[in-house]
């Protein structure tokens, strides 16, 4: 089952999302995405600590999000990737192309600079 909450953070949206993400939820996380960016034209932090695993659906939906960023010139960040979802992102390479983070506090402390 999936959870998704969000909470405004010095001027960003913070996305939490906790479950598994394959095809039958990366919409909802598509949706969550899409009202983040609407919410915080500055930008969107997601928070994957609480996903141990993403299809490429999902990370097809964190491309899209990163897209939409820069189109909005916003920020883009991932915190707490875990080691599944990470090594998903390095055989893609998609690593070098995200800003991740550890924590939230790391990702804005990297924004204060």
């Amino acid at each position: 089952m999936l959870n998704i909450s969000s909470k405004n953070l010095g001027g960003l949206q913070c996305i939490r999302v906790e479950g598994e993400i394959d095809m039958s939820v990366s919409p909802d996380v598509r949706t969550a995405l899409q009202n983040a960016f609407k919410k915080s034209p500055k930008g969107v932090i997601v928070d994957l600590s609480g996903v141990p695993y993403m299809d490429s659906s999902g990370i097809a939906t964190l491309v899209e999000g990163m897209q939409w960023s820069t189109k909005e010139r916003a920020r883009f960040i991932l915190v707490g990737v875990q080691e599944k979802v990470m090594n998903t992102l390095k055989l893609a390479r998609l690593n070098e192309l995200f800003d991740i983070h550890f924590t939230e506090d790391d990702a804005l402390k990297s924004l204060a600079h």
